[in-house]
């Protein structure tokens, strides 16, 4: 056989084994993606996903497919989603929950939020809002640090429970405004609600879209909010951290997908992401849910969570939290 027919049947040899794998390449999303809730059907994280998982899927070219798995704060659809195949046919809707707070207050999570999972998009943030009852003689941010700091130990906070969001909000408040207040669990803040009402409780941070009824109705007064700026989902309120400089507590959303997920397809669902966050009708549908889209990189969105994670693992040792 001639030189010049051998390079060419090299070649077409080469071309044939490539095209199994460039067909599959090009396949994809051949089949539903699953986006793993790690919390339950109904709550804020959820009714996210499926908001956004409708315009995501357009842009793919599929479906996403909520798959609900609550349990042990996020960590058990969290280790699912770690352990699953790094095809781009599963991904995971986390929080700051699963992954800022958890690694730090829970040393036996089953997966390591750095080592097993790929960052695709950061997309959404739901800042928290700084409530007081109609009684309190603060009318301001500063007036509130002002009368803590006059009634040491004698006043109160309300969260969640032990371990949550709300509780480290409050405590970053209080590391960062020098101030003791005592902490009273509930389960839950609507069940904190009646009693801050009632000034039986002196603060609640607590979810803008649940707080804010409350407050526009005369309930309750909002001092300020946890977001760096004023929220355009409340742009009357002040920020706290025009008194605290620095001072920012968000519930973060972001998707991930296993570790090893191919670079092109974590590019494809992140501009997909980034798309449907961007779209006027999700961002509507975000803001009656209290949440601010966000777009960004995977590096970005690396970067920011590492950066929330070492903020609140430092409150969480420094304050010796522990979860419920």
């Amino acid at each position: 056989m001639k030189r010049s027919s051998l390079l060419r049947a090299g070649a077409l040899a080469l071309c044939a084994a490539a095209l199994p794998a460039a067909w599959a390449q090009q396949a994809w999303p051949g089949k539903p993606i699953r986006l793993i809730v790690p919390f339950p059907a109904g709550g804020a994280t959820d009714l996210f996903a499926r908001t956004l998982s409708q315009k995501m899927g357009e842009k793919l070219g599929t479906t996403l497919v909520i798959d609900n798995k609550p349990g042990a704060g996020g960590a058990i659809g969290s280790d699912l989603a770690a352990k699953a195949p790094a095809d781009g046919y599963t991904l995971l809707l986390a929080t700051t929950s699963t992954h800022s707070i958890g690694p730090a207050i829970n040393a036996k999570l089953p997966y390591d939020t750095v080592r097993d999972f790929a960052p695709i998009a950061h997309v959404g943030d739901a800042p928290s809002i700084m409530l007081v009852p109609n009684s309190s003689p603060a009318k301001t941010v500063r007036e509130w640090i002002e009368y803590a700091k006059k009634n040491p130990g004698k006043l109160n906070y309300a969260s969640s429970g032990n371990g949550t969001i709300v509780q480290l909000t409050a405590e970053l408040f209080k590391a960062q405004a020098g101030v003791f207040v005592t902490h009273i669990p509930y389960k839950g803040t609507a069940l904190a609600i009646p009693d801050l009402i009632s000034g039986k409780i002196d603060v609640l941070f607590d979810a803008l879209p649940t707080g804010m009824p409350h407050v526009r109705d005369g309930r309750l007064r909002a001092l300020g909010v946890t977001s760096l700026q004023r929220s355009p989902l409340a742009p009357e309120l002040p920020a706290i951290a025009d008194v605290l400089p620095g001072f920012e507590s968000n519930t973060w959303f972001g998707l991930y997908g296993p570790k090893g997920l191919p670079a092109d397809l974590v590019a494809r669902v992140n501009a997909a992401a980034n798309e449907a966050v961007s779209d006027p009708e999700v961002r509507d549908k975000l803001s009656k849910l209290g949440i601010a889209p966000a777009t960004g990189t995977p590096a970005q969105f690396a970067a920011m969570v590492a950066q929330d994670a070492a903020k609140w693992k430092k409150i969480i040792t420094e304050r010796k939290i522990i979860s419920d």
